[in-house]
Parts: C-alpha cells; sequence; structure tokens
C-alpha cells in the first residue's frame, strides 16, 4: 500500500504548551516508515515543521503521492507526548485540507490515546489509533486499511466505536532510522542546550522508552509507560549514520535516561555531545563521572519540589533527602556543563526557602527554574485525582482549570494562555462538513 506520514506545520500562539517550539524529529513516523519500508509499503514522509512546507504545500505533495492512507500526528514528536498542546487546530486544519485526496484518513498521538472520541468528534478521520502507533500503523497496512483489532476508535453507524486499551510496542527491536541528508541539515536545533551556541546540525535519538515511576504529574499512562531499553546494536548505528550527517549533538528524547554503563561507554569515544533528562537520585557520582565523559553536556533533572512532603505528595518516591539532592546536582555540575533542577508550583514549598535553595545551586552554576504551575493532562494521574476519568471534556477541563487556578504560567509563555474553545473555534462545524 502506499502510505503518507505527515507531521504538522506546527505553531502555538495562545497555547499553553510547555514543549519546545522549534522543530524536532517526528520519531514516530520515522519508525513507521522503517517498519513500512521493510514489509515493502510505499512511504511519503513529510514534515512541515522541520522543512517549512504550509498545509497547502503539504496537501499538494501528498495529493501527488496518492496514499491509500495519510497518518497525522497531533503533537510535535514522541519527545513531547507528555506534554502536547491541548488544542487540535493545525492536525484539525491539515486533516480537512487532505479529506478529499485520501480514502483513508488515521490520527495518532496523545489526544487520540486519551481521548479517542474527542479526536474523532474534531478531526475529519476515519481512525485513531491509541498509544504507541508505529506497529499500529504497519498493522494497518498490512490488513489493506482494515481496522486493527485493538488500540483503534471509529465511527461505525453514526455511533463512535472503541477497542482495546492504548497500545505499547516492543521497541527494543526497532530499525536504526535514517533521515534524509537535508532534514538532518535544516536540524540546526540543539535541544536544551544553553552552555554555548550549537555549532552544526541536532537531533532527536530515543534509548529507552517508558518510566518503571509513576509522578502524578507525568502523561504516560496511555502510552510509553512501561520500561523498555533499546538494543544498542540497533541504536548505536542510528547514531554512528547522525555523527556521518554532520550531527554534532544529541538530545535523548527517554521518558527518563536511566544510568547505562554500556551505551555510555559506547559513546565516549564518539565525537557527539547530548543531552538528557533523568531523575539525579539514581546517579552515583561516580557514574556521573562517566556521563560526562561520555559527552553529556545538558541535564534536565526533574526535583518538583524541595521538600520531602512536596516530593511525596507528587509521587516521585524519592529516597534522597533534599540536601543530599542538592548535593548530588552540584556533583552532576562538576561534570557536566550545564544541569538544571525542574521545579513544580508546590504547596509544600514556601517562598523564602524557595529562594534559599535555589541561590545556593545557582551559586554553584546550578541552574533552578522558577516553579512552573502543574497542568493537570487528561494522561496522567493528576487528572484522575481531580476529575476522574478523561472524558470528551478532558482537554477543555484541564485547560480551564490551569487558567483559573494561576496567575502567572511557566516563563516560556510569553503570551496569555486562551481558553481551549477559543483555540479550537470553528473545528467542529468544520470536520462535520467533511464527514
Amino acid at each position: 500500500m502506499k502510505v503518507a506520514l505527515i507531521n504538522p506545520p506546527w505553531s502555538f500562539a495562545g497555547s499553553i504548551y510547555f514543549g519546545c517550539r522549534e522543530p524536532h524529529l517526528p520519531l514516530e513516523l520515522g519508525y513507521a516508515q522503517a517498519l513500512l519500508t521493510a514489509h515493502g509499503h510505499e512511504v511519503l514522509l513529510l514534515d512541515g515543521h522541520l522543512c517549512g512546507q504550509t498545509v497547502d504545500q503539504l496537501a499538494s505533495d501528498v495529493a501527488a503521492f496518492g496514499p491509500d492512507i495519510a497518518v497525522i500526528t497531533t503533537a510535535p514528536t514522541y519527545l513531547f507526548w507528555r506534554c502536547a498542546q491541548p488544542e487540535l487546530t493545525l492536525p484539525a486544519a491539515l486533516a480537512t485540507a487532505l479529506r478529499a485526496a485520501v480514502p483513508q484518513l488515521v490520527a495518532i498521538g496523545p489526544h487520540g490515546s486519551t481521548t479517542p472520541r474527542a479526536v474523532l468528534q474534531k478531526l475529519p478521520v476515519d481512525l485513531v489509533l491509541m498509544g504507541e502507533a508505529e506497529e499500529l500503523i504497519l498493522a494497518l497496512a498490512e490488513a489493506g486499511g482494515c481496522p486493527p483489532e485493538r488500540s483503534v476508535a471509529f465511527r461505525a453507524d453514526d455511533e463512535i466505536v472503541g477497542k482495546g486499551g492504548p497500545h505499547a510496542g516492543r521497541f527494543t527491536d526497532l530499525a536504526p532510522l535514517a533521515w534524509p541528508d537535508g532534514w538532518i541539515q535544516r536540524h540546526r536545533h540543539h535541544h536544551h542546550r544553553f552552555e554555548r551556541a550549537p555549532d552544526g546540525p541536532g537531533a532527536e535519538v530515543e534509548a529507552s522508552r517508558g518510566c518503571p515511576y509513576h509522578c502524578s504529574f507525568c502523561a504516560k499512562l496511555d502510552f510509553r509507560d512501561r520500561y523498555r531499553r533499546r538494543e544498542l546494536d540497533l541504536l548505536l548505528p542510528e547514531i554512528d549514520r547522525l555523527i556521518g550527517q554532520g550531527a554534532r549533538y544529541l538530545y535523548f528524547i527517554d521518558e527518563i535516561f536511566l544510568p547505562q554503563r554500556p551505551l555510555l561507554e559506547a559513546l565516549a569515544p564518539r565525537p557527539i555531545e547530548f543531552g538528557i533528562q533523568t531523575r539525579i537520585d539514581l546517579w552515583k557520582p561516580e557514574l556521573l563521572e562517566l556521563l560526562g565523559a561520555a559527552g553529556c553536556v545538558s541535564i534536565e533533572a526533574g526535583v518538583e519540589s524541595i521538600t520531602e512532603a512536596g516530593r511525596a505528595a507528587l509521587d516521585k518516591n524519592c529516597r534522597m533527602s533534599t540536601e543530599d539532592l542538592a548535593e548530588r546536582l552540584i556533583q552532576a555540575k562538576r561534570q557536566v556543563p550545564f544541569v538544571q533542577a525542574n521545579l513544580i508550583q508546590s504547596a509544600a514549598d514556601e517562598a523564602d526557602e524557595l529562594v534559599v535553595w535555589r541561590d545556593r545551586l545557582r551559586a554553584e552554576g546550578v541552574w533552578a527554574n522558577d516553579p512552573v504551575p502543574l497542568f493537570a493532562y487528561p494522561g496522567s494521574p493528576d487528572y484522575r485525582q481531580r476529575f476522574g476519568p478523561p472524558d470528551d471534556r478532558a482537554w477543555e477541563r484541564a485547560q480551564a482549570h490551569y487558567l483559573e487556578a494561576f496567575a502567572a504560567f511557566s516563563d516560556i509563555q510569553d503570551e496569555q494562555p486562551l481558553p481551549l474553545e477559543v483555540l479550537e473555534a470553528g473545528l467542529a462545524a468544520s470536520a462535520d462538513s467533511r464527514r
């Protein structure tokens, strides 16, 4: 079959979006392309964000390709599925532009994994694939477009039918990705790098998927939950190809970059620098030294609260004291040029104590951000504790709660976030007209 895989040209005006707004490699679509090609299917992979294409240009390229199936992702790359933008404005615009030219339109992403009915109501698509998408896309193509037996939602007789829960892929045996040379040359962004300006292309890779912890704020219940490690003999050729294409910096998109000595030892002799997101309480001093020697130049460490009570309230399951966490962060900074301690607004943290703790870390070169308001993502335990199981209005409810609860927002948000109904105005009418 002919399958088009499309990443929209993302824009986030008025959004609460917490993720980086620069283009990143669409890893989920890359994996799907590799699986489809290996099974004899013809694939067109487009990235409107990275390649600067408009919705109309993407639609024109897809129409010229003439696919049997077109797949649209509702969030920018796997890296940001856990903190996706609530609004579906651009995926809806792209689906509307493609509707007349594509026999079968499919949506993947965190929105449909958690609230598939809402996505089918907002987007003029035929199917929503729930959970990790690459194996589901292959199954759909192999079945000639017939929906998979599970992890799918679709309309039947004017009703929305859902089969099974979100899918979790094997992941460990995914083949090395091969991106076009031109894409890597366009990818000038070095994600979460602050110690110096980029000096060449960057890229994203995935060494593991999922996390063994269950923090209340983390939206991973419906995808990328169970921890798995990718086989090194598949990961390293992907990294070597990126290095050969000129990449100077990698960002590991892993939910949690756990200490893995064989990977660090394999990275050490390679001419590449990289960034990670991790829990600093899992790293011993000798492994931090190896992490720095392997080329790590950026650590984003989830601390969340400076009190044990605050971390317990977030189900962090952290066995270190606040003092020990500070010492470990300072030890990390001796090995890695940039270290950040992520903080979330917590009622357990006193403002004056926060100032003292942050000032101490900053004096040692560790960046501790202003505590950010907590958004109750529908795929998180926090949402379920507040509102119960997500329903068709879950994203609207989470957005309204966020706007009502906080007077100030994340320091990466330069403008006042808008209500979701405002951002998505006109989607329902557009979707109805295209069905």
